[in-house]
């Protein structure tokens, strides 16, 4: 500890030996330095502070049936891109610095300086922006940060108008592309039913299906044609065992005899069949019945007649009893052959089916992948055109200025007083680094041109033994003309000190507070 003491020592009393190369060195540095301070242009900075108020009462309204805009998230965006190129061109022209620009390399500095002075500060969840810019002329600065607010503004509300009309564009070009998907599925179900007509499932369902409904019909008719042919077979048996026995003679021709309960029925049954014949073919099942109790009839109606002529006992053919039996086999008779007409109808139809059993389902299937295909076209674009009236809707919204609301709070101002440079920062150090350097100009003297200042030193550097030391002794003049230096180098030091004072004073008088 002793030993750096004693070096510390020795480097001070080397600087104060070169005591007036620092006064000199720190002079200089000093004026040269607060020159240029003092020459450098003034600054006025110009700041706005805006509020977005992105509450509205019109957005949860118009949920469920229009998109809202993200207005947050919009606004958040236009403030961290506001400072973009196209936009820091655009406020040069706003405010004419264009014209200053004679170069290219003039303009990029134009620009350069803008996008370095524009500074743009948020609180975040507020919504709270303040916009600030300093320049040497401060109307420059007031532009400025005018033209940047109309920026923001303008910028928030168009670009979403931008986003809606783009996504409108989309939207129509896909309904046109679904549009003519639609015309192709509804053009090729139409030739598909048109060339597999007779193949074509019917509402009862599917083929299967179709195929089990026929054999149960037939089944079902079967069933119903052997019951039939039960009863008339009973009715029969019941004829046989009640009718008189008749003469076994020739009979004569019966067709003049008259019957007339039989030919009203006969004339009814006529009239039936002619209505029948207007809607239905020959074929049909009520067709043929109808015809075959009609031949019933007439066959009836000549044996009455034998039974008429020939019976021992005529009266007994007239019986209420025979007649009751008689109608009843008639009829019997006839929903037998119906019976069996339907049957065969149900069989044909029931072969027909089967026969189709390969074509049918491919058929079903082709049909079925077609409609598929025709439903989805047809629900995407319903959806589209849902989705078109929304996005226009959302468009519309986009355009109402109500959705969100901007409040100046602190409208731009040409500065009076200016901002900046902080002289009395720069003075300070220009101060601090005069004084560092001349005192770091002394040491350097010392260690070029050293001296001994103690005998221990000596001893150390030359390693000889030191006997003694010689004092010296100062006649008056030295010592007034060593006085006389202290006191011009104090001198020197305050003068300098009481300069940067006064420069001081001066800089913090002018420049305005933060």
């Amino acid at each position: 500890m002793h030993e750096l003491i004693t070096q510390l020592l020795s480097h001070l009393k080397g600087i104060w030996k070169y005591r007036w190369y620092a006064a000199a060195a720190i002079w200089l540095i000093a004026i040269a330095g607060w020159l240029v301070v003092h020459m450098l242009p003034d600054n006025y900075e110009s700041s706005a502070r805006i509020y977005v108020d992105t509450q509205n009462v019109l957005k949860p309204l118009m949920a469920g049936m229009a998109q809202p805009p993200n207005l947050e998230q919009q606004v958040a965006i236009m403030s961290r891109t506001l400072i973009s190129r196209p936009n820091v061109e655009r406020v040069m022209r706003m405010v004419d610095l264009d014209i200053k620009a004679k170069t290219v390399k003039d303009r990029e500095q134009i620009i350069n300086d803008l996008t370095s002075g524009i500074r743009i500060a948020t609180t975040g969840r507020d919504n709270l922006f303040t916009i600030s810019y300093s320049n040497e002329n401060s109307k420059i600065a007031k532009d400025v940060v005018q033209s940047l607010l109309t920026i923001f503004v303008e910028g928030s509300l168009g670009d979403k108008k931008q986003e809606a009309t783009s996504a409108i564009r989309f939207i129509d070009d896909q309904i046109k592309a679904y549009e003519e998907k639609l015309v192709s599925a509804e053009t090729a179900l139409k030739t598909f039913k048109q060339k597999n007509m007779g193949l074509m499932p019917r509402q009862g369902g599917d083929y299967v299906t179709q195929l089990s409904t026929a054999a149960d019909s037939l089944n079902q008719a079967k069933l119903e044609l052997r019951e039939a042919e039960q009863a008339r077979d009973a009715l029969k048996k019941q004829i046989a065992g009640d009718q008189p026995a008749l003469l076994a003679e020739e009979e004569e021709s019966t067709s003049a005899v008259s019957n007339p309960e039989i030919d009203a029925r006969i004339q009814s049954l006529n009239k039936n069949l002619d209505a029948l014949r207007l809607n239905f073919t020959e074929q049909h099942p009520d067709v043929i019945s109808t015809k075959r109790l009609i031949a019933r009839l007439e066959e009836r109606k000549k044996e009455e007649a034998k039974l008429v002529k020939h019976s021992s006992d005529p009266g007994k053919n007239y019986s209420p009893m025979l007649q009751q039996l008689n109608v009843a086999l008639a009829e019997a008779e006839a929903r037998t052959a119906s019976m069996k007409a339907r049957v065969e109808e149900y069989s044909s139809r029931y072969n027909r089916l089967k026969s189709m059993s390969n074509a049918v389902p491919e058929v079903e299937a082709d049909l079925a992948q077609l409609n598929r295909d025709y439903e989805v076209n047809k629900a995407n674009y319903g959806k589209l055109l849902e989705r078109r009236e929304a996005a226009k809707l959302s468009g519309d919204m986009s355009d109402t200025t109500e959705l969100v609301t901007f409040r100046i709070i602190d409208p731009p101002t040409a500065p009076q007083t200016p901002t900046g440079p902080n002289r009395a920062k720069l003075f300070s150090l220009v101060f601090l680094g005069a004084l560092i350097s001349g005192i770091g100009i002394a040491f350097m003297m010392s260690q070029i041109r050293p001296t001994f200042h103690s005998q221990s030193i000596l001893r150390e550097i030359t390693g000889r033994p030191v006997l003694g030391t010689v004092a010296m002794i100062w006649t008056d003049q030295e010592i007034i003309k060593q006085k006389r230096s202290l006191y011009a180098f104090g001198f020197s030091l305050l003068l300098l000190l009481s300069l940067y004072g006064i420069l001081m004073a001066r800089a913090i008088q002018k420049i305005a507070p933060f």
